[in-house]
């Protein structure tokens, strides 16, 4: 794993050992960069499910204005810290151990995010869930992206808990992935 471009480009990341995380592979974080590339500078970044921090850290790289990288995993934050040394943005980086819905439920109505990535491990099956709990809490603001990654959860945008969103863009990568890029319009 690495940082495909920006002022960090080409920099190693680390990973957790074992099963605990799944890194998004090369592939599809270019295509979800690619699809996202002039709507990241100067964003305000979450990483929720941060794993290594290789997403949160991308953007950061790419002209991102901050990130806050939240994990349940206190052993995935270690990495994502060694991380944001390793690619000098540490200083642009806020770290959390927390379960995501704590975390919601805890930054209500004190932070704002315009760029979020939401890619939890595939059997929690928590990407609608987490999409909606965000408005709620007020925590993106009109035209935030917010990027699901998901294995068999299917993400549909009728679903009343997804009001307020527009999706623009949904690819699926072999039989296991599926890519949302969802844009938040705001409470109709």
């Amino acid at each position: 794993m690495r940082i495909i471009t920006g002022s960090a480009k080409g920099k190693r990341l680390f990973t957790l050992e074992g099963e605990a995380t799944r890194p998004t592979s090369e592939r599809i974080k270019g295509a979800i960069f690619s699809s996202i590339q002039f709507d990241i500078e100067n964003r305000r970044v979450l990483d929720l499910f941060a794993g290594s921090g290789q997403m949160g850290l991308e953007a950061l790289s790419r002209g991102a204005e901050r990130c806050m990288f939240v994990d349940s995993s206190r052993e995935a934050m270690e990495i994502v810290k060694k991380n944001a040394v390793a690619t000098s943005f540490f200083e642009k980086s806020r770290f959390l151990v927390s379960d995501f819905r704590n975390y919601i439920r805890k930054a209500s109505g004190r932070e704002k995010f315009d760029l979020v990535f939401i890619d939890p491990p595939y059997d929690l099956g928590c990407c609608v869930d987490a999409a909606a709990a965000l408005v709620r809490a007020e925590l993106i603001i009109p035209g935030a992206i917010v990027v699901l990654e998901s294995g068999e959860e299917k993400i549909d945008i009728n679903d009343q808990r997804l009001s307020g969103y527009e999706l623009i863009r949904s690819q699926d990568y072999g039989k296991k992935t599926s890519v949302n890029v969802l844009i938040y319009r705001g409470e109709e």
